[in-house]
């Protein structure tokens, strides 16, 4: 591996989550009552610059807030956590992203995201944060944030050497020389029969992800582990921990952060999806996403 400032920068949406749980989900047209609302910092790219900065890593973000409560609330969070601020921007007269989330009995949730300042993201602050994203061994990707946003920082990381990993979600077609680029694509079981085309199983879809384009594939699945496809070899089912789930808010995002820091910690990706798998089922144990975040010491044993 190479020597480098960051282990993982991340470019990526900073959302406000607004949580609420239930008893049960609405169904169409029907009011239910819920708990008191929770305000949390999260966003799939702060998330994941927390999870990586929390487990250890040196974690930098390249992304944008509004000028609100809210906006502020998520640069002291991150702050707090020692991510790399410099190129995050504050947008005048835009509000900050927000998720609206509910979480039901069994631990799982519902979210809609108003993307607000995440959605002024564009390739002139990719331009701005060239050195940053350049020095990074890793640098993640998600799709809260303008595709162009995401190419243009995929360019400079792929001439950089560096290696990049896109978690698709939320799922959307993407271009094949972005597809060619990420060492892995992450997804969950969902966003895999999105790109499939249809479901199967998931060592199949793995391996059916890794064939028709990146260099690696990673489909997570919830509490049954995860499968990784790399290259020619037979695709790797490891499982998942055993833990009492409070809350799946922010696991992926745990576990996509776990498993960029090992890799640019140089592992091979089913050993850092091993560990990933730790990390995602440790943030499962807590309510909210970043709240929930394991430092190293409160990874639970991986499984069997």
């Amino acid at each position: 591996m190479r020597s480098q400032d960051w282990d993982v920068v991340v470019v990526g949406s900073v959302n406000a989550d607004l949580v609420v749980g239930v008893g049960r989900r609405p169904a169409p047209g029907e009011t239910v009552l819920g708990s008191d609302l929770a305000t949390h910092p999260g966003g799939k790219g702060a998330n994941q610059a927390v999870a990586a900065a929390r487990l250890g890593g040196r974690a930098g973000l390249v992304g944008r807030v509004g000028d609100d409560g809210h906006g502020e609330l998520l640069r002291g969070a991150l702050a707090a956590d020692g991510v790399e601020l410099t190129h995050l921007t504050t947008t005048p007269g835009v509000p900050t992203g927000v998720a609206l989330i509910t979480v039901g009995p069994d631990g799982d949730n519902s979210i809609i995201v108003s993307p607000g300042a995440n959605a002024r993201l564009c390739p002139d602050d990719v331009t701005a944060a060239r050195a940053m994203i350049a020095a990074a061994a890793v640098v993640s990707f998600q799709l809260e944030v303008p595709l162009p946003a995401v190419q243009a920082a995929a360019r400079v990381a792929a001439e950089a050497g560096g290696r990049i990993v896109l978690n698709l979600s939320p799922p959307a077609p993407v271009p094949d020389e972005l597809l060619a680029r990420c060492d892995p694509l992450v997804v969950n079981e969902h966003e895999a029969a999105y790109l499939l085309g249809g479901t199967g199983d998931p060592e199949a879809m793995a391996a059916g992800l890794a064939r028709s384009g990146p260099r690696s594939a990673v489909v997570t699945l919830g509490a049954d582990g995860v499968v990784v496809a790399d290259g020619a070899a037979a695709p790797v089912r490891i499982a998942s921990p055993e833990v009492a789930a409070v809350d799946t808010t922010g696991a992926g995002d745990a576990f996509t952060a776990a498993l960029c820091l090992r890799l640019a910690r140089g592992d091979s990706p089913p050993d850092a999806a091993r560990y990933a798998a730790r990390a995602g089922a440790a943030a499962v144990r807590k309510a909210g996403a970043q709240s929930s975040f394991p430092t190293p010491d409160e990874l639970p044993p991986a499984a069997p």
